[in-house]
């Protein structure tokens, strides 16, 4: 199962008692202040959760598996999450 921004808000609406557009605003609210941290290349960790982090590939070859040919695949930047201990606890 999987929880979806959606299912955030109305949880949200259950257990804070607030209207589905109060909740909607607060679930946009975090995710875009996630977002524009890690788009300033700042962690962003959440005690007891975990960490978001920036981090960047290194350019390397590709390669077409019909033709054979050999393209560069640029650097890029990609988003690592680390759970912390206490959050693998109640994973398992």
């Amino acid at each position: 199962m999987s929880l979806a921004k959606k299912d955030l808000s109305q949880k949200l609406k259950q257990e804070l008692n607030l209207t589905l557009e109060t909740t909607d605003l607060l679930v946009d609210e975090f995710f875009s202040t996630i977002k524009k941290s890690l788009r300033d290349s700042k962690v962003v960790k959440f005690s007891g959760f975990g960490t978001f982090e920036v981090f960047q590939t290194k350019a390397r070859s590709g390669r077409n598996p019909k033709t054979m040919e050999t393209f560069p695949i640029l650097p890029r930047n990609k988003v690592r999450f680390t759970a912390t201990t206490k959050a693998k606890g109640f994973l398992n």
